[in-house]
């Protein structure tokens, strides 16, 4: 939600919240739409995993299906696994037959939602990848140049759904252009070589969702603390937040320099930076 709507992990909670609790939807009355919220659990039940099959056999066909139910069994050892993943309660109930139900953040947080798990039903996207090398002489040397582009051959899961990404994330290979035709041989003309000194950067700042990322690799918390965790760095002013990207406060940096000054993190703790 962080990445793809602009929500604050507060705003997230308290939206799925209202849509778990339950949403009057007119005839079927009060009725709650996603499962439980508070988790970090990733599995699914098979009887959800084939309803959404079947919902998805009649909206793309039988190719656009995985194999079989993706079951997603948590794997982490300390997973809250009581729960399902977060996942709507009935496939069948598009986000666009509740709309009208729903403010517009619970009915994008749906749509999030449905769509997200929806497409963990489907078959794996296919792509055609190509990788030229140029072999360029230049003053008596020969320098090496590598273009690669993809073609997507088949949608799968991304005629429904497409991962946000943020500074520092991955290039996906669905956001790589396509090469134009070319032969092996063939003389490319040189437009510009232009030389560039690179310095090695620091990581991006922290995000809200590369932030609970981090407390969830550090096993800092849970789902049901993350959205406090947070709160408690702004509302005490150890950080301000800029271009949704968190900055410590002179507060904040002298904090930090005050628990980890001399004596250090305390044993068995990992230092958290506010950067």
């Amino acid at each position: 939600a962080a990445k793809k709507l602009g929500f604050g992990s507060k705003r997230t909670m308290r939206l799925a919240q209202d849509l778990y609790e339950g949403i009057d939807i007119g005839i079927d009355g009060a009725t709650g739409l996603i499962t439980y919220m508070r988790t970090d659990s990733t599995r699914v039940s098979e009887v959800a995993a084939q309803g959404a099959r079947d919902v998805l056999r009649q909206q793309f066909g039988e190719t656009f299906l995985a194999a079989g139910p993706q079951l997603y069994p948590s794997g982490k050892a300390n997973a809250q696994d009581a729960h399902e993943g977060v996942r709507p309660t009935d496939p069948a109930r598009r986000p666009e037959q509740v709309q009208r139900y729903l403010t517009a953040d619970q009915f994008r947080l749906y749509q999030l939602i449905w769509q997200r798990f929806m497409a963990s039903q489907m078959a794996p996207a296919v792509f055609d990848t190509t990788t030229v090398d140029f072999d360029i002489p230049a003053g008596g040397r020969q320098y090496l140049f590598r273009a690669t582009g993809s073609v997507v051959k088949f949608q799968g899961f991304l005629a429904l759904y497409k991962e946000a990404r943020e500074e520092g994330d991955a290039k996906a290979l669905e956001d790589e252009q396509a090469l134009p035709p070319l032969e092996q041989g063939e003389r490319v003309p040189v437009v510009a070589i232009t030389s560039a000194q690179r310095f090695t950067e620091p990581p991006p700042r922290f995000s809200e969702a590369s932030l609970v990322k981090e407390l969830e690799r550090l096993g800092i918390g849970r789902p049901s603390t993350y959205a406090s965790i947070i709160s408690v760095l702004a509302e005490r002013r150890y950080v301000v937040v800029e271009q949704r990207r968190f900055f410590p406060t002179p507060l904040g940096e002298t904090v930090d320099h005050a628990r980890h000054g001399a004596r250090g993190p305390a044993p068995g703790l990992a230092p958290v930076p506010l950067t």
